[in-house]
């Protein structure tokens, strides 16, 4: 799941403008025709801090190793069942990570 989401050019975009306070994002859907919305970002949440932070060091060419210690442990603080480090499905990691950061906006 994690390594799915470090390739996805927009969520990386959208967390890069995310982490910076006071920020204004443009969000543009021609899909549904609507006019475009800007939307004012506050302060980013410690979920998605560590998001943005794991995908950064993703991107890196020089890391061979890396580990989601930090984003593991913001998402343990939001669903504690992943705490003790027992087997879960991606979907629910998937789901856990992206609500906790839907609500820390």
């Amino acid at each position: 799941v994690l390594q799915n989401l470090s390739q996805t050019p927009v969520l990386r975009e959208l967390l890069k403008e995310a982490k910076m306070p006071g920020m204004t994002v443009k969000i543009e859907s021609p899909e549904l025709f609507m006019e475009p919305q800007l939307i004012k970002l506050d302060q980013p949440g410690p979920l998605t801090l560590a998001m943005y932070q794991f995908l950064t060091e993703m991107q890196e060419t020089n890391k061979r190793v890396v580990t989601p210690k930090e984003l593991f442990a913001q998402v343990c603080k939001k669903a504690i069942r992943f705490k003790g480090y027992q087997q879960q499905d991606s979907h629910e990691l998937l789901r856990y990570l992206l609500d906790g950061m839907r609500a820390e906006e």
